[in-house]
């Protein structure tokens, strides 16, 4: 077999507990390095080494000795491990071990793809899944652009209940047996910040936007331990797979929360993951009670909250000022009420947490901003490092409010190329000058903290490198790039995937580059980033990934 992946050693049995120390001093030499240094300036070297977790030299030549290891890195790139600063670890597992829609090209293509993941799950257990769960589409890129319809799956599935979650998660599509199970007819109200869409009878026509979606997702039974537990394998495989050493986990639950203090407690999280509490938790006063979490490795920190407060622009769910562009009567949702703002942001940022605020809409980034300088009124002593999640469409005036309350735009590059199908037509050309303004931060002197968001979008951190970069698609287009006055240095897109993203988590001074009495998380990868053509940034390939001096993955 060429490919050997390390991590499926390491991660495929839960009685293996992960060794955080490398145990003895290795000298990695022949490398073809990069590195940011504390003040952003960039660095090249030769040869590091490594003495248990941390970095001890970078090229000096006179380390010689009997008990260190060589390990000849034969010229290639070696790179920081990379962090992504927002994405979902238990629902990219999930992602990975259910139905995949991802770029399905047509409602009836969507269905045919449930029909084969339900076909391939009777043949390996004998029976039906008593509930079928996918997500993945996006009915931007189907001919019709409209939301997708019960009936295509009523025609497949009468009698088990569906739910296939949008590629953002701001919507569902369901079949009539899920709205039976969760009593949806004609006559049922929309929740506070949720539609249920109906046709011109009023009936429910399958898709439930935002809240309205929790109407039969608590209905789906609760995965059990066996599910977490392979939903974190596949996910932690996958993420150290593509050069991810340090993963922001967007928003768990007490459940999740402590089945992860127990995988830091046995050593055994392979990479490291900052967690946000999610603030809609039952139990989330008494998590705040708890206080922070640190275990001794480093490996799991939690110290922050995940709130929300709007939708997503693909479903029109993202809150803004003014109408959208292409829906007249529609100006999205606030997922959090206004007037519930202050209690939460003084709940959070009074328990001395770090509040990560969901914003997508210009009314929903402005309400966050006015919330957040009102709160640090009340508590100066928590006012530094609080982050705005995603950031997408801002008031231009706004901008420079990021900068004055000290907020970090939490961003995802890959979500501009992504949306730039859609997005003029949602919210019209003059607000797009305030949305996904990478640039405009930079020069102002903000710090961008660099991510995916997945399973929203692929994991693959070179892909929002790229994104980044150049504003193009995997098409390499458009040929100049969208809004191309946002696109990035290589350097700045590599700070927000490593320092920035470090800054926005408290631990630059622990990760983000590679410097003496840092830990030793670094990649090998078969391109230089610094040198090829951009396009070709988004094919770059991991060779190995290192953590705490640790090869938790190759490729032979």
């Amino acid at each position: 077999m060429k490919a050997t992946s390390l991590t499926f050693l390491l991660l495929s049995c839960a009685l293996l507990s992960f060794s955080i120390s490398a145990q003895e001093k290795t000298k990695y030499i022949n490398a073809n390095g990069y590195t940011l240094n504390d003040s952003g300036e960039l660095l090249r070297f030769r040869q590091f080494v490594v003495l248990d977790d941390k970095i001890v030299s970078i090229d000096e030549r006179s380390e010689h000795s009997k008990n260190i290891d060589i390990v000849d890195l034969k010229g290639k790139t070696v790179l920081p491990g990379l962090i992504d600063a927002h994405g979902h670890i238990l629902g990219l597992g999930a992602n990975l071990l259910e139905v995949d829609l991802r770029n399905t090209k047509s409602e009836q293509e969507a269905v045919q793809r449930v029909l084969a993941f339900v076909s391939k799950y009777k043949a390996s257990n004998n029976t039906a899944p008593k509930w079928v769960i996918g997500r993945g589409w996006n009915q931007v890129l189907w001919p019709s652009k409209s939301f997708p319809s019960k009936a295509s799956l009523d025609k497949f599935f009468p009698d088990v209940p569906v739910y296939l979650s949008r590629i953002d998660g701001h919507a569902a599509w369901v079949n009539s047996k899920a709205l039976t199970l969760a009593n949806i007819t004609k006559s049922t109200i929309s929740p506070s910040g949720g539609e249920i869409i109906i046709d011109a009878t009023g009936e429910p026509t399958g898709v439930l936007i935002d809240n309205a979606e929790y109407l039969v997702t608590s209905l789906i039974p609760k995965p059990d331990k066996a599910t977490i537990e392979a939903q974190f394998l596949a996910a932690m495989n996958h993420l150290i797979s593509l050069g991810i050493t340090s993963a922001h986990d967007a928003g768990i639950n007490k459940t999740i929360r402590d089945f992860y203090i127990d995988k830091a407690e046995s050593e055994q999280i392979p990479m490291r993951i900052y967690a946000m509490l999610a603030a809609t938790d039952p139990q989330l006063l008494q998590m705040l009670k708890d206080g922070h979490y640190e275990d001794s490795n480093n490996t799991l920190s939690i110290r922050s909250v995940k709130a929300y407060g709007d939708g997503a622009l693909g479903s029109r769910g993202a809150a803004l000022l003014k109408p959208y562009s292409d829906d007249p009567d529609n100006s999205g949702l606030l997922v959090t009420a206004e007037e519930k703002l202050p209690s939460l942001f003084n709940t959070i940022i009074g328990a001395n947490f770090q509040l990560n605020f969901h914003a997508i809409g210009d009314r929903a980034n402005r309400l966050a901003l006015q919330q957040f300088a009102r709160t640090f009124e009340n508590f100066p002593e928590n006012k530094s490092r609080h982050r705005i999640e995603h950031a997408q469409v801002i008031a231009v005036e706004d901008i420079p409010l990021f900068e004055e309350f000290g907020i970090i735009p939490s961003m995802q590059p890959t979500h501009a190329t992504s949306d730039m199908n859609m997005a003029e037509d949602r919210i019209g050309k003059a607000r797009l000058k305030g949305a996904y303004a990478w640039q405009t931060f930079l020069n102002q002197g903000t710090p961008i903290a660099f991510g995916s968001d997945f399973p929203v979008e692929l994991a693959n951190p070179f892909h929002g490198l790229h994104a980044a970069i150049t504003r193009q698609n995997d098409q390499k287009q458009p040929k100049d790039g969208w809004i191309a006055n946002e696109r990035v240095s290589r350097q700045a897109a590599l700070k927000g995937f490593t320092l920035d993203a470090a800054y926005a988590a408290f631990q630059e001074n622990m990760l983000g580059s590679l410097e003496v009495g840092k830990k030793a998380d670094f990649i090998v990868i078969d391109k230089d980033y610094f040198e090829i053509e951009a396009s070709e940034i988004r094919d770059i390939q991991v060779l190995a990934t290192y953590v705490n001096g640790n090869l938790v993955y190759a490729i032979d």
